[in-house]
């Protein structure tokens, strides 16, 4: 059986259209003009992407910009896995 690794955005795509499904994102849609982000899901966001991809998002990172869109969060997640 052949195993198909999941991009980082169709990771962060299903994490949030597991909360959310009515959401059908592209990865360049504002998720926080769409109306999903709140600060709670925004931290939500922060622990998945720690835990999922096994990096630490520096303070420094915490930029409303790197989390508005799946786009944004997977160059993020490439940034620090590299950095590692």
């Amino acid at each position: 059986m052949t195993t198909v690794a999941l991009t980082a955005a169709e990771r962060i795509t299903s994490f949030v259209r597991g909360r959310f499904p009515q959401a059908d994102l592209t990865p360049d849609q504002d998720i926080f003009a769409l109306g999903y982000i709140n600060s709670l899901f925004a931290m939500e966001l922060v622990m998945f992407i720690e835990k999922t991809f096994g990096v630490a998002v520096p303070n420094g990172e915490l930029k409303i910009d790197n989390f508005r869109t799946v786009a944004a969060m997977s160059a993020l997640v490439g940034r620090l896995d590299a950095s590692a």
